[in-house]
């Protein structure tokens, strides 16, 4: 493999009233990292984006993408992308997805100009990827478990799904909502209404169907409008939580850190030589006694993932 480059962004959102404290620390905290795993840290080969700074460094949604489109610009790199800041969903174009939302980063110029899908990431990320470089990523935001749409996602009874109890209980109360959004009157805004709750539901009972019996543990393929699994991209990332849950900023020994970062950068330490499926469950049982969120692991093609990880 080629030569190495890495693209971090950490977005504390400063002065806003969505203001996060352990981003921009998150980021310091992977370059550490990065450079004990010798990636270079010239501004050639390694790229920081916070709102600490400024120019092209500074996370708008045009930089960032810009920066993106750096990262994968070479044929024949080992590449690692790190973003930590906040994670969001907004209505599905395609409808391919049951929520109807797509999962989204939120640039700090988001109220101005918007956030970025979820179908513009993998885009601008997988689609662009050389066929002859990898890209490894860590989402630690809300909402992430598909937020670059990767067409694989490793599936297992340890993957954190609630009990049958609470999953049918939560879907039929998305059914009864949508039932009494439309009594007392007909109107657009409410139909559109109905068919998000709806689609919510729909999406709940279908994660039930694993607990009819014992749940195949490995790869399970995604469903997008597009046909991502054609590409056989040399794509992993680590995200910090299903797409239906949020991602913590954490306050941990005296350190504003978000929880996932923190817990896959705690995860690697203990042991440099672990399978992919080993990191995950590892970053997962860090976490667990204290957040709900459960991070998720996704891939562009079929591959073992009992094998070392590669970074």
């Amino acid at each position: 493999m080629g030569r190495r480059k890495s693209l971090l962004i950490g977005i504390n959102y400063t002065g806003s009233r969505h203001a996060l404290q352990g981003c921009q620390q998150d980021v310091q905290n992977m370059s550490q990292f990065l450079m004990s795993r010798d990636y270079p840290t010239d501004e050639q080969s390694m790229v920081v984006l916070t709102d600490a700074r400024s120019g092209p460094f500074y996370p708008s949604g045009r930089n960032i993408l810009a920066a993106m489109d750096w990262l994968v610009s070479e044929p024949g790199c080992c590449l690692f992308l790190h973003y930590s800041g906040h994670g969001g969903q907004v209505r599905d174009p395609d409808g391919d997805r049951a929520s109807g939302f797509d999962d989204t980063i939120v640039p700090v110029d988001y109220e101005q100009n918007g956030q970025i899908t979820s179908d513009t990431l993998h885009r601008h990320l997988v689609s662009r990827l050389p066929p002859n470089s990898s890209l490894f990523v860590v989402f630690d935001c809300c909402h992430s478990g598909s937020a670059i749409e990767l067409p694989f996602v490793y599936r297992s009874d340890a993957d954190g799904n609630v009990s049958l109890v609470d999953n049918v209980e939560q879907g039929l109360h998305l059914v009864s909502a949508a039932s009494h959004l439309l009594q007392g009157g007909f109107s657009y805004n409410k139909v559109n209404d109905a068919k998000q709750l709806l689609a919510g539901a729909q999406s709940f009972f279908q994660g039930l169907k694993h607990l009819g019996g014992p749940q195949e543990e490995g790869l399970g393929e995604e469903h997008f409008q597009e046909n991502w699994n054609a590409e056989h991209r040399y794509v992993t990332m680590y995200s910090g939580c299903k797409d239906d849950q949020t991602s913590a900023d954490a306050s941990i020994s005296g350190e504003h850190v978000g929880a996932m970062s923190w817990a896959f950068l705690q995860a690697m330490q203990y042991n440099p030589n672990q399978s992919y499926i080993e990191v995950l469950q590892n970053t997962r049982q860090l976490l667990k006694d204290k957040y709900q969120q459960v991070p998720q692991l996704s891939v562009g093609l079929e591959m073992d993932l009992n094998q070392p990880l590669r970074i």
